[in-house]
């Protein structure tokens, strides 16, 4: 394979000259670094590596040239390589344009001349947007292949899992690519019972089960050490964020998540609220880049793995986890999250994997090119979802029980659905019925003001009706509130002021700090917590100060 293209594009020689220089001192060996004076031969290039199917990892253009602007000439050149990161260099007096061109043209990052030196300038921000070009890229595969067809549930479920966790696959529809049905057909495996996985070295198995797959290809699922000073149950953003600070300042940590580092977060299409970001990025970019951090730190990350006991034993606190095995620390932080509530309604649960999908399900939205989807909620992440899905889809159906989108819906997110054409809001509007048989075939959609009911032809429908903690395995050990969400700090006061009774200690609980000491509660189980990413990851970074101090008096 031929090494991926890194190209710089200015009209000034001596700029692009110096500019190529330092970008082959220090990508030459993995990038070949190409350069042109003028947008138009940049694009005459462009157009022959197109052809020769060779891959273009970072455009760095100037703004200001003749004929041919940087925005302009980014503008075409998306056509040819949509994936590649784009880069605009610009003056002081030029800031302006380049955050207009961060809307215009998706640029990803714009940089200021001179970029001296390119060790503190420019080297971090290339090196960032590399890698997450890198994170997207899928050269010539070799890696895992999934056969199936798309109505399949458990199809569905290992695609979502692959995805979740980074891990390379392709997938093949039995029904619409010629090429599963042929390497079916080729491996003997025409009966074989759907879905069909092809490890890398040739191994083939029917119907695999999560567990052996996340066995198969290395995960962790078992503790190496027999103690911890902190164990942490959930890898969302909070439980990400406590890992980090907490590995980095020389805690021996372990995370356990149950299906995949990134939560609920790690599954949204876009989150452009986030601090430091202003072009956004992905929930799962988020959880990729968290992941590596942890695990840079020295972080152990047991996925997919369940906790479902948690007791004290003098000064150590014992994680029990769902195949027996347990964990042992002097502290305990609790992300578990929450869970999507279900939607019940007939033909729900009938359809589940099948046109029916709790959350964005990224992995099934190309499927929807040219028909029409469904959205229920009127959060954030619904509003997330259907921007995400207009990309695909010839029609978005919103629906929405309350009177507007505004109620719960940031209004950054408000404003980009009513100027997105395809998305159709249903505001007092609910699914009363799905209807199909081996997949989502028509919702029935009912208009609460008028009282009418509408039956709408679509494909998929993606459910964001609010969610429940998933703390159910915790009632016993620790106090939760009457919804079930995680009771901390001054909330386990009553009403004169009272401990719960048990509480062992003189001092008053810390904040975030549950009825059981040294166990912390952080991100959207915990009571009151407020439900955004930042929120929970400066919970998540709060928490572990407190564990330092737990820790102090435990000497």
């Amino acid at each position: 394979m031929p090494k991926p293209v890194i190209f710089c594009i200015d009209d000034d020689p001596s700029v692009l000259g110096a500019l190529a220089r330092d970008l082959r001192v220090r990508y030459g060996e993995e990038y070949r670094v190409l350069q042109a004076e003028s947008g138009q031969a940049a694009l005459d290039a462009l157009s022959e590596l197109k052809q020769r199917g060779e891959p273009v990892a970072l455009l760095l253009v100037d703004q200001r040239m003749p004929q041919m602007s940087g925005v302009e000439f980014l503008a075409q050149a998306v056509r040819l390589f949509p994936a590649a990161r784009r880069v605009l260099l610009t003056a002081y007096a030029d800031t302006a344009s380049a955050v207009q061109a961060i809307n215009a043209v998706s640029v990803h990052y714009y940089l200021v001349k001179p970029w001296d030196p390119p060790e503190d300038a420019l080297y971090p921000v290339l090196d960032d947007q590399l890698e997450d070009w890198k994170a997207g890229y899928r050269p010539t595969f070799s890696g895992i292949r999934l056969i199936g067809h798309r109505w399949s549930p458990e199809a569905h479920q290992l695609k979502d899992f692959l995805a979740r966790n980074h891990v390379p696959y392709r997938y093949l529809d039995v029904e619409l690519d010629p090429e599963a049905r042929a390497l079916l057909e080729e491996l003997n495996r025409q009966g074989a019972d759907l879905p069909v996985l092809i490890y890398p070295d040739g191994e083939v198995v029917e119907c695999p089960e999560i567990s052996q797959v996340a066995a198969r290809i290395g995960l962790q699922m078992q503790a190496e050490r027999p103690f911890y000073d902190l164990s942490i149950v959930g890898g969302g953003p909070g439980g990400l964020a406590a890992a980090v600070y907490g590995a980095s300042e020389g805690l021996r940590t372990v995370m356990v998540e149950r299906q995949a580092p990134g939560g609920q977060a790690g599954t949204s299409a876009r989150i452009e609220n986030y601090l430091g970001f202003p072009s956004g990025l992905s929930g799962a970019d988020l959880a990729r880049r968290a992941v590596t951090q942890a695990r840079r730190f020295g972080v152990e990350i047991l996925t997919p793995q369940e906790a479902v006991g948690l007791a004290a034993d003098g000064p150590y606190r014992i994680l029990t986890l769902s195949d027996g095995s347990q964990i042992s620390s002097h502290t305990v932080i609790l992300a578990p999250g929450l869970e999507y509530r279900r939607l019940d309604i007939p033909g729900a649960d009938h359809l589940l994997g099948a046109g029916v999908y709790y959350g964005a399900s990224q992995t099934e939205a190309t499927y929807c090119r040219e028909q029409t989807v469904f959205v229920v909620g009127a959060g954030n992440s619904a509003g997330q979802a259907a921007m995400y899905l207009s990309q695909y889809a010839e029609k978005v159906v919103m629906l929405v029980r309350g009177e507007t989108l505004e109620a719960k819906m940031s209004q950054y997110l408000v404003d980009r659905i009513r100027q997105t054409a395809n998305i159709d809001v249903r505001l007092e509007s609910e699914a009363v019925r799905l209807d199909g048989e081996d997949h989502l075939e028509a919702v029935a959609v009912h208009h609460c003001p008028s009282g009418q009911d509408e039956t709408i032809p679509g494909v998929a429908l993606y459910i964001f009706i609010g969610a429940i903690p998933c703390t159910g395995w915790l009632a016993d050990a620790i106090c939760l509130d009457d919804h079930g969400f995680i009771l901390t700090g001054d909330q386990l006061k009553d009403w004169k002021g009272r401990l719960p009774y048990g509480w062992p200690l003189e001092r008053e609980p810390f904040l975030f700090e549950t009825s059981l000491p040294g166990v912390f509660a952080v991100g959207d189980a915990r009571s009151g917590s407020i439900k955004r990413v930042a929120s929970a990851v400066g919970e998540g970074s709060v928490a572990v100060q407190f564990i330092h101090q737990y820790l102090a008096k435990l000497k």
